[in-house]
């Protein structure tokens, strides 16, 4: 994320100094933004306006530095929805992703689209500004959960980037899977297995998602939301659903290559299965037999 291939900054002495912290004056009258991370400048781009320029440093230091960043304007997180639901979206991307799109002006059309996701399932600011255990939570990620994820295959495929960021696994025990826990907002603690199934090529949690499917209720359309503290050496993770608004449509887009079934069998929680079928089932295994 270094300035190595952004160096149109001038530092010089016959330029006016900016007020605000951050921005550089630039030889062709636009303003420059910078901020230092472990001492090392990252670039965030050139902008028309001083001010736009000011505020594209405030964004880059509240992704930096979190809530006791030095910003150039005051604002404040408690009372403005809008400015919560902007502290959501910074927490789910990564500094690479942010600076990136600062650097080429998208920052604000991918907040606007954020929001309009969180408003078409219902969800406003202070719905995920619940903090029951009285700790700081960062959002990691959001699934729209499909068909298939409430289904009879009684698991939930993460998306395989959120997975490998957010819960990685070694491949020794990858296929074997681990036990994790997650807590609600209602404090009850879910205890799943998360494992990689090699056939489909997929990151799911299995054991223990067919409970919280049937206790949540949770259909085709609903938002399921992952969270991780942000105290301790150990920090807890917290997952929760949200139900979607309105009628909606069953036929939500899947996660690539998810719905693919495996070209062999699949062994799943005691079953053998084959195109959807128990093979393992003693009909299943004498239609098989007689039609080898």
């Amino acid at each position: 994320m270094d300035d190595s291939e952004y160096g149109n900054e001038v530092e010089s002495k016959k330029l006016p100094s900016s007020k605000y912290k951050g921005v550089v004056p630039q030889p062709n009258g636009r303003w420059g933004v910078q901020i230092y991370e472990k001492h090392r400048r990252v670039w965030l781009g050139t902008f028309t306006e001083e001010e736009e320029a000011a505020r594209v440093y405030d964004i880059a230091a509240l992704r930096f530095r979190g809530h006791n960043a030095i910003t150039n304007f005051n604002v404040s997180f408690e009372n403005d929805e809008d400015y919560y639901m902007e502290k959501l979206f910074l927490s789910s991307h990564s500094k690479a992703e942010i600076v990136d799109m600062l650097r080429k002006h998208t920052y604000k059309a991918e907040l606007e689209e954020r929001k309009q996701n969180y408003a078409c399932h219902g969800i406003s600011g202070n719905a995920f500004n619940q903090e029951p255990f009285g700790e700081s939570r960062e959002l990691l990620f959001e699934k729209v959960v499909t068909p298939s994820d409430v289904g009879k295959l009684n698991r939930m495929v993460i998306p395989k980037q959120q997975a490998e960021k957010h819960f990685p696994l070694y491949t020794e025990i990858a296929s074997k899977g681990v036990l994790m826990n997650f807590e609600d907002n209602s404090k009850k603690v879910w205890r799943l297995r998360y494992c990689y199934w090699s056939s489909s090529q997929s990151y799911v949690l299995t054991k223990g998602w067919r409970r919280f499917v049937k206790e949540k209720n949770l259909k085709a359309g609903d938002l399921v939301c992952f969270w991780r503290s942000n105290v301790g050496p150990n920090p807890r993770l917290f997952m929760d659903s949200k139900p979607r608004n309105g009628s909606g449509s069953e036929d939500q887009m899947e996660t690539k290559g998810e719905e693919q079934e495996a070209v062999g069998p699949v062994e799943t929680m005691g079953e053998v299965r084959l195109f959807g079928v128990n093979i393992l089932d003693e009909p299943n295994r004498d239609y098989v037999a007689n039609n080898r």
